[in-house]
């Protein structure tokens, strides 16, 4: 891999970036979006460059599970032969082929050669032959029948892991299952939340439409914009002023539904990076104590950073470790939100590179770390207070398994019907009274929560 010091360029070709932040990211993770934004930040890419260079990282993260099926069709060898930087190369060359038709097929290729020849120029061949072979086969490329084989059909068709469609399949059938796996894997709009405390949703649409943004107002939050296309959010108008926040619709509906109150004292238990503590206290205008934790330092930042631009006074940040029991005295606060730590694999299609990272196992290591942190968070609440319990994953055993658990070892909570609670937002709850939204039904990431009280 190519790295660069301090006194080095950042590559101006935007196939080469790309490729570069694909390498980083299977040797060592990192977040697809923080490494994207440091890499424009450094400003060698301009004009269109920046865009291709975005969504050749996060298509290629999208579609992987996809391009790699059809290259195991083209290549002579099994993939776990192939040189590591030759595939990288082979992806973005493939997604672009299959993907991108503003981009002519000899630049693809001839641009995907000319790139292996600078960084690994011993495969610079296999690249030309692979992907000309492609186009000469491309109409005989084969996918498994969904009627006989659907898990392989769906995530060889939708790039999904298997293991993954398979749970979607057991939860939602087949029908459904195919279009959430699609819709996994579909890039998302960019959701803003309105900071009330200093405007409101019409001014800021009509802000947004003066200057030419394609924007709309969410379905269910009072509070939540659409923006269409990309955009850079430090430069949209009204972020310096600390108007917006941006948080998904699903997510600012997590707020409301704790049913905050001003003067009271809320918790939120994983607060970083702040967009749900802002909200609370945004929801409480600003009045009475909230605190904000985390179990790192560093992610609390965020949280101060977020609340400073929204002018926010009413949130004070500690680190807290939730998996001990001592966090914060017994019946403490009126209310509290735990946004669990999770799989995520609700925002797969904003984070597409944790699905090829995560296995069923992590699920089952989650979700006891889950109860552990339930228990905890649940015992700082007062009589007759209310927690919310969340994730941002669509797995059952993160969500009902977690709170089910927890109801039937502490008989002194009781699980609020949000049906009867918030009769106008029915569809988003499921019949047993907990909040459940998918991509595919309800076009906000797939998020689950469930409202407890403690009797």
């Amino acid at each position: 891999m190519i790295r660069h010091t301090a006194q080095e360029a950042a590559p101006s070709n935007p196939r080469q970036a790309a490729y570069e932040t694909l390498l980083r990211i299977r040797k060592e993770g990192g977040f697809a979006d923080r490494l994207i934004d440091a890499e424009l930040s450094r400003e060698a890419l301009v004009g269109p460059d920046r865009g291709l260079y975005a969504e050749l990282v996060f298509g290629v993260l999208r579609r992987q599970g996809t391009l790699d099926h059809i290259l195991r069709q083209l290549l002579a060898k099994p993939m776990a032969e192939l040189d590591p930087q030759a595939l990288v190369i082979l992806r973005i060359g493939l997604y672009q082929l299959t993907c991108l038709d503003r981009i002519p097929e000899s630049a693809a290729v001839n641009e995907s050669v000319n790139l292996a020849k600078l960084v690994t120029p011993g495969t610079s061949g296999l690249v030309n032959a692979v992907l000309r072979n492609y186009l000469r086969r491309r109409d005989s490329i084969a996918f498994p029948a969904i009627a006989t084989h659907p898990t392989e059909a769906l995530a060889a068709r939708h790039s999904q892991p298997e293991w993954l469609v398979e749970q979607w399949l057991d939860q939602l059938g087949v029908v459904e299952a195919g279009q959430l796996a699609e819709a996994s894997s579909q890039q998302p709009p960019l959701t803003l939340r309105v900071n009330t405390l200093r405007s409101r949703r019409e001014e800021l649409l009509q802000e947004f439409t003066q200057q030419g943004i394609e924007a709309a107002p969410c379905r269910f939050s009072p509070e939540g914009i659409l923006l269409a296309g990309r955009h850079t959010i430090s430069v949209l108008p009204g972020f310096a002023g600390g108007l917006f926040a941006v948080q998904d619709e699903a997510s600012q509906l997590a707020g409301r539904l704790l049913g905050v109150e001003p003067g009271e004292r809320v918790w939120d238990a994983c607060s970083a990076p702040g967009g749900k503590s802002s909200h609370l206290a945004q929801l409480m205008d600003d009045r009475g104590e909230l605190i904000a934790t985390d179990i790192s330092r560093s992610k609390l930042s965020l949280v101060q950073d977020n609340v400073r631009r929204l002018g926010i006074t009413s949130v004070t940040t500690h680190v807290a470790d939730l998996h001990q029991p001592d966090t914060f005295p017994d019946g403490y606060f009126d209310r509290i939100l735990l946004d669990a730590p999770c799989s995520g694999l609700g925002v797969i299609r904003r984070n597409p590179e944790a699905k090829w990272r995560l296995f069923s196992g992590d699920i089952t290591r989650l979700a006891a770390v889950q109860k552990i942190m339930l228990k905890n968070a649940a015992a700082r609440l007062k009589p007759g207070g209310t927690l919310l319990y969340s994730t941002c994953s669509t797995s059952e055993a993160e969500n009902e398994l977690v709170v089910e658990d927890f109801l039937l070892h502490h008989p002194e909570f009781v699980l609020e019907n949000l049906n009867e609670l918030f009769p106008a937002w029915s569809e988003l709850f499921a019949f047993y009274g907990m909040f459940r939204v998918w991509p595919h039904k309800h076009g906000m990431d797939g998020f689950f929560a469930a409202r407890i009280r403690r009797i």
